[in-house]
C-alpha cells in the first residue's frame, strides 16, 4: 500500500473527528463564553465593570463612567489522543478500526474540555448548601437569589449543570417535569438535550467534582454550578486535529487526535457553587 494513501485517511477523518466532537465530546463549550483561532501560549478575556448614569447640567460636559476593565488571561495546554492501528488485525475484524479509534480519541478530547471548564468553575467562591441535603427547590431557588443579587442578566443565558443523581431529584419535582411549568420544547446546544425552568437551561453531566463533609459521619457531596454564560471562558488555539501515519517497522498505523485549549473563570459574580449530597 503506497503511504501516500494515509493523506486520504487524515482528510476523510479530520471530517469525522470534528462532528464527533461537536456532537459528543463536550457538553459545556457552547454554554460559556468561547473563543476560537488563539494564537500565542495564552489569550485576555476582558471584564468590565458597571457603569453609572449621572445627570450634567446644561451645555456642560457629560459624565464620563470611567469603566473598571480588568484583564483575565487564559492560558492554553496542549492535549493529545492516540492508539495504534495494526494492519493484520483489520483484516481480522469486521469493523473499521480506525474510526473507532479516531471516535474515541476524540471522545477523550471532548471530556477533557469539559473538565477543563469544570475546574476553572470549581474555583468560584460563591456557594450555597454545605453538602449534606439534596438538592431541593430551595437550593435552587437560593442559588437564583444569589445570581439576582448579583446583578446577573436574566437574558436566557444562565445554565446550570448538575450530577447523575441530581438530575433524578429534579425529575421528581413536578415544576421541573410538568409541561405547564416549562413548556414542551427542549432547546439543543451542541447535541445536548437541555431543559429549561427558571429561565435557566439545566444539563445533565457526569464529570462534576465530588466532596467529602466533615465531622463523624462524612458523607459524599456534588459540586453542582448554576451561572451566566459570559462568567466563564473557554480559549481554543487548535480544534480536534486527526493524524493519521503508517509506521513500517510496526506494521500499522498510529492514529494521533490533538488540541490546544484552556479555560479560566471570568466572573466570580456570575457563577454559584452548588453542593448537595449524592
Amino acid at each position: 500500500m503506497s503511504e501516500s494513501i494515509d493523506q486520504v485517511f487524515v482528510k476523510q477523518f479530520e471530517a469525522d473527528v470534528h462532528l464527533a466532537y461537536q456532537q459528543m465530546g463536550t457538553k459545556l463549550r457552547n454554554t460559556i463564553r468561547s473563543k476560537s483561532g488563539v494564537l500565542g501560549a495564552s489569550t485576555t478575556f476582558q471584564k468590565v465593570g458597571k457603569g453609572t448614569a449621572s445627570t450634567k447640567s446644561r451645555h456642560g460636559l457629560v459624565p464620563v463612567m470611567n469603566l473598571n476593565h480588568e484583564p483575565v488571561e487564559c492560558i492554553l495546554q496542549d492535549y493529545y489522543a492516540g492508539d495504534w492501528v495494526d494492519a493484520l488485525d483489520e483484516l481480522k475484524i469486521n469493523i473499521d478500526e480506525r474510526r473507532v479509534v479516531a471516535s474515541a480519541g476524540v471522545y477523550a478530547l471532548g471530556r477533557k474540555t469539559d473538565e477543563l471548564i469544570i475546574t476553572s468553575m470549581a474555583t468560584a467562591t460563591n456557594s450555597v448548601g454545605n453538602g449534606t441535603a439534596a438538592l431541593t427547590k430551595d437550593l435552587i431557588l437560593s442559588a437564583v437569589e444569589e445570581l439576582n443579587a448579583n446583578d446577573v442578566p436574566d437574558d436566557g443565558r444562565r445554565f446550570c449543570v448538575v450530577g447523575v443523581h441530581q438530575w433524578n431529584e429534579l425529575l421528581s419535582m413536578d415544576e421541573f417535569v410538568s409541561s405547564e411549568y416549562v413548556g414542551d420544547e427542549t432547546p439543543l446546544i451542541g447535541g445536548f438535550e437541555l431543559r429549561k425552568w427558571l429561565g435557566i437551561n439545566w444539563i445533565m453531566h457526569n464529570g462534576l467534582p465530588t466532596g467529602e463533609t466533615t465531622g463523624p459521619n462524612p458523607k459524599t457531596f456534588r459540586k453542582c454550578f448554576m451561572y451566566h454564560a459570559s462568567a466563564v471562558g473557554h480559549a481554543c488555539g487548535q480544534e480536534v486535529k486527526s493524524d493519521i501515519s503508517c509506521h513500517g517497522e510496526r506494521a500499522a498505523h498510529f492514529i494521533s487526535n490533538s488540541m490546544s485549549q484552556g479555560s479560566v473563570l471570568i466572573d466570580e459574580d456570575g457563577i454559584v457553587k452548588i453542593q448537595c449530597v449524592e
